[in-house]
């Protein structure tokens, strides 16, 4: 009779035990519900990104991409100027207010040269391409899934490291325990000082058959100071 009782107890905790996925299957769970169809790879679009924050002017940009063929154009409209930056490949181009010729003094304050055109493309596939780009080489993804509770919501949180010579941040991605939508995601430089960021998603946009998160709220790590939101619309 006591092996019989111990014997049920572990068939009925058996089912518990096995519904923590691995975090390959945590990604690939995630994936499921934000690219049904595996649009992102052949993803070519656009949409704008509106970046509000209480220190800075409003930025409205919009973003062109076309990842088959590496093609990424960026238009800035901010301080009643715009300018935009385009990336055929590796070629570059500039323009401020619609033309080519840009005083060296504009292009210091806006930040206008091709290393930051790049930066800003990596910038806008990696961040709305997840959670597809936890798929791209060099990502290494930790297979023991933790859960954490935050403002009475638990998520599945799935911790992801990147191979040097392509990242040096560690980043945590939380989801929704019964839907696997990515809620919000955090980044530490050096996680032994709580330095970095964490932002928290809201609502979300249908985006060439995908569902892309629309509101991301930026905060420090440190003291929650807030930074700003990014909204996207299509």
């Amino acid at each position: 009779m006591q092996f019989l009782m111990v014997l049920g107890f572990f068939l009925i905790s058996l089912p518990i035990a096995s519904q923590v996925p691995t975090g390959i299957e945590l990604l690939d769970k995630a994936i499921a519900y934000h690219d049904p169809n595996s649009n992102w790879e052949k993803f070519d679009g656009t949409f704008t990104v509106t970046m509000e924050s209480p220190k800075r002017a409003t930025r409205t940009s919009k973003i062109s991409l076309d990842l088959p063929q590496s093609f990424f154009k960026m238009t800035v409209l901010m301080d009643e100027n715009q300018w935009s930056t385009t990336l055929n490949n590796e070629d570059c181009e500039l323009q401020f207010n619609n033309s080519d010729v840009i005083p060296p003094e504009i292009k210091e304050k806006y930040r206008l040269n091709c290393d930051t055109a790049r930066m800003y493309r990596n910038y806008y596939t990696y961040l709305y391409g997840l959670p597809m780009k936890l798929k791209d080489k060099g990502t290494l993804i930790d297979q023991t899934v933790t859960e954490k509770t935050i403002e009475k919501t638990t998520y599945w949180v799935l911790k992801v490291t990147y191979d040097p010579d392509v990242g040096l941040d560690t980043w945590y991605f939380y989801f929704d325990q019964n839907t696997f939508a990515m809620k919000r995601y955090q980044f530490f430089h050096d996680e032994t000082k709580n330095d970095g960021e964490y932002i928290v998603l809201e609502d979300e946009l249908e985006l060439s058959g995908m569902r892309i998160p629309k509101n991301r709220s930026w905060y420090y790590n440190t003291d929650k100071t807030y930074l700003g939101t990014d909204i996207l619309t299509n």
